[in-house]
């Protein structure tokens, strides 16, 4: 049987090829913006013990799988383009099928209904990466965003324990393991996960989440504490 080879007119230099190529419009777009967080983000997920996503950057499977797991963060300075995000809280509901650096994360995204407006639309755009900097990896890593709303988000930390509270769709509670110096938690330090350097390791308590057709309890899973200071990267310095 003789092969059959397409005319050379219809084989396009790499170059065109990729020139024309069409945006999907389900694609994210960075564009890098001025803002900055500082605050705390910590989390419940469901891996059975301390999320090997720490420590393999996301590339070792989690230990259930797949990953099914509620974020805080707890805004105490920042702005974005000039407004202030002080003082605002804001929670996830995060769901990735296996390792967390191969994304397809699907997220639902519960903003402080205290936010301004451009308050919360700048923070839908961190969060979603297309403000770039410290969070622009998530234009790649997350899939869907499932859900994004104002809700009454409050956080709770006290000495040891965190929480997250928003109304019956999460209810999260986590505590810091104890290390053999009882004055000073578990913890992971000078690590290159995306949150931050140092990490604290730490087990759910009472924690459930009832959204979006997702019914987890996350008692007694794996749970992390990290001090966060990102940015973007418009108007820094070269």
């Amino acid at each position: 049987m003789s092969l059959r080879h397409r005319p050379e007119a219809d084989r396009l230099p790499v170059s065109q090829r990729i020139d024309q190529r069409r945006d999907s419009p389900k694609r994210r777009q960075m564009r890098p913006t001025d803002w900055a967080i500082k605050g705390e983000l910590f989390l419940n997920c469901n891996c059975t013990v301390f999320c090997p996503c720490v420590v393999s950057l996301g590339k070792h499977p989690p230990t259930e799988g797949s990953c099914k797991a509620w974020m805080a963060i707890a805004i105490d300075e920042g702005h974005y383009e000039g407004e202030s995000l002080a003082g605002l809280n804001v929670g996830l509901m995060v769901e990735i099928p296996g390792r967390m650096a191969e994304g397809d994360w699907k997220v639902a995204a519960y903003v402080d209904d205290r936010a301004s407006g451009k308050a919360y639309n700048g923070l839908l755009q961190i969060l979603s990466g297309a403000a770039g900097g410290t969070t622009g990896l998530f234009t790649v890593l997350v899939s869907e965003i499932i859900h994004a709303e104002r809700e009454k988000v409050e956080i709770m930390r006290e000495g040891r324990r965190r929480g997250l509270y928003i109304g019956r769709k999460i209810q999260g509670e986590i505590e810091m393991l104890e290390g053999s110096d009882p004055d000073h938690p578990v913890m992971i330090k000078n690590s290159r996960y995306w949150m931050g350097p140092d990490i604290i390791a730490a087990r759910g308590l009472k924690s459930k989440v009832r959204d979006f057709g997702r019914v987890w309890d996350l008692s007694g899973r794996s749970a992390e504490i990290c001090a966060i200071d990102w940015s973007g990267s418009a108007g820094k310095p070269a």
